[in-house]
């Protein structure tokens, strides 16, 4: 199988926790958010610190709206 991507993260979204699974070449990690400020921006540096290069969100509802932050 061809890798597209050697870094991915996929966003579950809930209303008060986001669960995030990063899945590298070798590695599958999941973990868990809440939906506060600080806990959206933790998972952005958490992102950012594993180097994913892709993220793909699923949401049943308006609750993604908040996740489409960006960390300067």
């Amino acid at each position: 199988m061809q890798v597209v991507y050697e870094r991915c993260c996929g966003l579950d979204v809930h209303k008060r926790t986001v669960v995030a699974c990063l899945r590298t070449m070798r590695t599958q990690r999941t973990r868990t958010f809440g939906t506060t400020t600080e806990d959206l921006l933790a998972l952005a540096d958490w992102l950012i610190a594993e180097r994913v290069s892709h993220v793909a969100m699923e949401s049943t509802s308006v609750f993604w709206q908040p996740i489409l932050l960006q960390r300067a």
